[in-house]
């Protein structure tokens, strides 16, 4: 049982000066000869730096995009354009394709996808919507939604709405489309998420609930980086005691938040633009 994970764009690029950075997230998953592809940035960047990294996204079989946000949905078009002949099912959560905004002042900014599902149907892209709580996609590999509100203080920043051309007025986005990828490694679970909208640790309980399984790494997005200092030491104490081995969180996650994380555990790394991660 092999995994390597591959981080082919991160808001930062460390030490790999040859890649481009961007706001945005997208990885790169072989498990024994299985290829995933996780999110795919804003733009078509990901795919360069795959170039450089000689990671043949074009083979990929499955195509999972977190949450409906451009940042991680913004790669997707080029990835179609610059693979036309590839074939692969693209999974999404329910409610992907509604329309998200984000509340800045007196304006409302687009946050949501560059292309809906007449672009799918007309390029006969296999789309599959996730709906079932726990769904197997691959040996091994699983997309996790619906996620239980365990958690009271993980709240989803009131900025962020959905709008509604019925009554031409926004309300309240509860990332019902948010989905994490499971792969399942010999020494445990190994979690990847985009921006964990719905809470992380809400995130993290439903895994361990549903899987009965210690989660053994943890890569992505956290969405801490407006959290108050009180809420990151308690989100970060609560991984260390959860005995989480690897923990690459990035993106979203904070500048604080990953400092702190490296202040408090010997197990994390700096998961930046171009980082791979081997697990047997």
């Amino acid at each position: 049982m092999s995994i390597t994970i591959t981080t082919l764009i991160e808001n930062s690029i460390g030490e790999h000066k040859g890649l481009s950075g961007e706001h945005g997230l997208s990885f790169f998953i072989d498990k024994d000869g299985e290829m995933l592809l996780f999110d795919t940035g804003s733009s078509r960047r990901f795919i360069d730096n795959a170039n450089k990294l000689l990671v043949d996204v074009g083979h990929v079989r499955h195509v999972i995009l977190s949450h409906g946000h451009y940042d991680h949905t913004g790669g997707f078009r080029p990835f179609v354009e610059a693979y036309p002949d590839s074939q692969y099912t693209l999974w999404t959560g329910k409610g992907f394709f509604e329309k998200k905004y984000g509340i800045y002042g007196p304006s409302l900014q687009y946050l949501g996808n560059d292309f809906d599902e007449l672009f799918l149907e007309t390029r006969s892209i296999s789309h599959k919507e996730v709906t079932a709580d726990t769904t197997e996609i691959a040996p091994g590999a699983w997309i996790v939604t619906n996620f239980k509100k365990i958690h009271s203080e993980e709240l989803i920043h009131p900025r962020f709405v959905l709008w509604d051309d019925a009554t031409r007025q926004v309300y309240p986005d509860e990332f019902r489309d948010e989905v994490l990828l499971v792969v399942e490694a010999a020494k445990g679970l190994v979690v990847l998420v985009g921006c964990a909208h719905p809470g992380i640790l809400n995130m993290l309980d439903t895994v361990e609930e549903r899987f009965d399984k210690p989660i053994y790494a943890l890569l992505g997005g956290t969405h801490l980086v407006e959290a108050s200092s009180q809420r990151i030491r308690y989100v970060i104490n609560d991984f260390i005691k959860r005995k989480i081995s690897i923990m690459g969180v990035s993106h979203c996650t904070g500048e604080a938040a990953v400092s702190f994380l490296e202040e408090r555990s010997h197990t994390s790394f700096r998961n930046s633009t171009g980082s791979t991660l081997s697990i047997e």
